[in-house]
């Protein structure tokens, strides 16, 4: 691995409660992450996983306890364009839109504070052919996003959320929907995103095999967190694929784990 995590963590959390619809999903959970981590968040359908990642957006209120991104509060002035999401399901787009691929991921440059502030239109052109280049999609730029296959257009989106020069990558099951080369494919870029663009992640996802075969440190949420540390550590995890929600087909580790085939 080329990108060493740093101990400046990016991300605070600190006896977060949220509640949806009056029911309690996460009940008084601490975290950090560190720049520079890839970091695997695990756990049965309703442990609060997208609940949490939506918090840290600041698209939901804790009821008690603080969240900080970048030493401020969710989607503050200061960190506007620095974190990147991609949500589940990222993958249906309505037939009736026509967009190419570049045209998309342009649209993720609005994220970014200084378009805001008026930025140059060479910028934007530049930010968008960086994420272009990052994804692989530098030969697709203008073909429209409905030609492309489910791994292609997860490419896509992740290319959007790269393009406001993000730091800080949050993705909803990123790998719901796509065939095993895809799949492969996608845990590639994100590993290299992480490894040689120095980018932190935090990805949810029920592909257990997929957590454990790329990150640094895998969190297990229910209700709050039951295990915090290192994929080479995770108690019992043939016992977690037994819970709701959660795949697994092969933990061991691999340096070719990534390959098409």
């Amino acid at each position: 691995m080329s990108q060493e995590i740093s101990e400046e963590a990016i991300l605070s959390i600190r006896n977060l409660t949220v509640r949806r619809s009056g029911t309690e999903v996460l009940d008084s959970i601490s975290l950090d992450i560190n720049r520079g981590e890839f970091v695997g968040l695990v756990g049965p359908n309703g442990s609060g996983k997208t609940t949490l990642l939506l918090t840290i957006l600041g698209i939901l209120k804790p009821m008690n306890g603080s969240v900080k991104v970048f030493g401020d509060r969710p989607a503050s002035s200061k960190n506007i364009g620095m974190v990147g999401w991609v949500p589940q399901a990222a993958t249906q787009l309505p037939n009736s839109i026509h967009i190419t691929v570049r045209e998309l991921i342009q649209l993720g440059t609005l994220n970014h504070k200084n378009y805001l502030w008026g930025v140059m239109n060479l910028e934007m052109k530049r930010r968008v052919k960086t994420s272009l280049e990052m994804t692989g999609l530098s030969d697709m730029a203008d073909i429209d996003v409905s030609r492309l296959s489910g791994g292609q257009f997860q490419r896509a989106v992740i290319a959007r959320a790269l393009a406001s020069d993000t730091e800080f990558i949050l993705l909803d099951e990123p790998l719901v929907g796509v065939d095993r080369a895809s799949r492969n494919s996608l845990l590639k870029l994100l590993d290299d995103l992480c490894h040689h663009h120095g980018k932190t992640i935090l990805m949810v996802s029920h592909d257990l095999s997929a957590v454990i075969q790329t990150t640094h440190r895998i969190v297990f949420l229910e209700g709050g967190i039951q295990y915090d540390g290192s994929p080479e550590n995770l108690p019992d995890h043939s016992q977690l694929a037994n819970l709701r929600g959660i795949e697994h087909t092969h933990s061991e580790r691999s340096e070719s784990w990534y390959e098409v085939g």
